[in-house]
């Protein structure tokens, strides 16, 4: 059990540093925290309570030890329940209506400390009255997992981060509600001692979830920060090498000039076709280097209160000959006011209009919507165009990556310059598709709770 205690505190105490302020966190930290109680009170009643006893027979060590584990069992016994609902309401924030949930906190508090309070006291034997507080430690465990399951998730890494957090939480928490509480009210104790072997397979898995998918909506966005940092990269590499390649061809115009200059004098015809040629190669040089700086600066942003159904009406209005072919269904509230720069959102909203367009050679249907999700205000554009397969997706928003070819001046930046601004509006791009079936760009803007 020592296993269980260290792996178990060490999440709990990783689960608060990581996001102090989202309440699922909080709420995680002390689920992991109350079972670590319980783990510790087993190493102490099995290894360190013994040692104690026969070392030192009549030390006071021993009752200080004996009640350490008394109260560590009953926290884990009567914390563990109680934490796991509150975690199941925050995760879960579409039940029950707002007023039930200024109250129902304070509500599930009642049980576990009329037990603390009113029943009698730990005995080694037994630890408390499973009978009794099986009534209602199952029933919150139980309801808890119900809550937790059946969220529903709208955005595409979303859901998936709901998969692999239930597939984290619900079968050992189940699993303990039935071994801690149920089967003991029937008289099989020390069921506990399999939860190391429980965990032992659920730890790992939780890590590599943790990673790699995220968790109870947080992720450690390994795959983003490599995303910044390249962004960042090219934002800087651009501007070095537009300011050189500005300088260098500043000069070589220069003594092109010169040499245009002797061949009109000496009537050198072919040397002035040639000389146009290399002109236009430097002119077209400086051209292609300072799009894809414009599209790579970091521009600060001018943030304001901005509709953000107005602002796309404008930016449709000036597309109206590009969506000329396209069947336009927007549902958007009536004032739909965000924190945002009105010039780079409006900028985003071009490139992703665009995209879905020319998604839709033959015309089709865009559809735009808002939803709210938690703290954030999610505008989701969607086409039924081509679609793409998984490994397009994986790859769409990487900088320079392109599926248009064919187009000159297309540097596959697009979505990369769209991800980079609402990220520095604290908020994010998400992208799902399938092929034959259409795009959706989910674009979540952070709002004030």
């Amino acid at each position: 059990m020592l296993f269980v205690l260290i792996a178990l505190w060490l999440i709990a105490g990783a689960l608060w540093l990581i996001d102090p302020k989202s309440s699922t966190m909080r709420w995680m930290s002390a689920v992991a925290l109350a079972g670590g109680f319980g783990a510790l009170a087993a190493v102490i009643s099995n290894h360190t309570l013994p040692y104690v006893q026969q070392q030192w027979p009549h030390s006071t060590v021993g009752i200080y030890l004996y009640r350490l584990m008394s109260t560590s069992s009953l926290l884990s016994y009567y914390g563990l329940p109680y934490a796991f609902a509150r975690l199941a309401l925050a995760y879960n924030t579409a039940w029950p209506a707002p007023r039930l949930r200024t109250w129902l906190p304070l509500a599930l508090l009642v049980p576990p400390i009329a037990c603390w309070a009113l029943l009698p006291g730990y005995t080694e034997e037994m630890p408390i009255q499973f009978n009794v507080v099986a009534i209602w430690a199952f029933p919150y465990i139980l309801c808890g997992a119900v809550l937790v399951a059946f969220k529903k998730e709208q955005l595409p890494a979303m859901k998936r981060t709901h998969i692999f957090t239930c597939l984290s939480i619900l079968p050992p928490i189940l699993s303990l509600g039935v071994m801690n509480y149920v089967m003991p009210s029937f008289g099989f104790y020390r069921l506990w001692v399999y939860h190391s072997w429980i965990l032992a397979f659920v730890i790992p898995f939780f890590i590599f979830t943790f990673f790699r998918y995220g968790f109870l909506g947080m992720q450690l966005l390994i795959e983003r920060r490599k995303m910044d940092s390249t962004l960042r990269a090219i934002t800087s590499g651009t501007a070095i090498l537009n300011h050189a390649i500005k300088n260098d061809i500043g000069k070589m115009r220069l003594f092109l000039d010169k040499i245009r200059q002797h061949a009109e004098e000496t009537g050198q015809k072919e040397l002035l076709q040639d000389l146009q040629v290399v002109v236009s190669a430097t002119a077209h040089i400086r051209d292609m280097i300072s799009r894809v700086h414009e599209q790579t600066q970091e521009l600060p942003l001018r943030k304001g209160q901005v509709d953000l159904k107005r602002l796309l009406e404008d930016v449709i209005g000036q597309l109206q000959g590009e969506l000329a072919q396209v069947e336009l269904d927007l549902q958007l509230p009536d004032e739909l006011v965000v924190t945002l720069d009105e010039v780079q959102i409006g900028e985003t909203l071009t490139n992703l209009l665009l995209n879905a367009v020319e998604a839709m050679p033959h015309g089709g249907q865009l559809s735009i919507r808002s939803f709210k999700q938690k703290r954030k205000i999610v505008l989701e554009i969607r086409d039924t165009g081509t679609g793409m397969d998984k490994a397009t997706l994986k790859q769409a928003v990487d900088p320079f990556f392109t599926t248009k070819g064919g187009k000159r001046l297309n540097f596959g930046l697009g979505l990369a310059y769209c991800y980079s601004v609402m990220k520095k509006h604290g908020g994010s791009l998400e992208m799902s598709s399938k092929p034959g079936e259409g795009t959706s760009v989910f674009l979540s803007f952070p709002v004030s709770s």
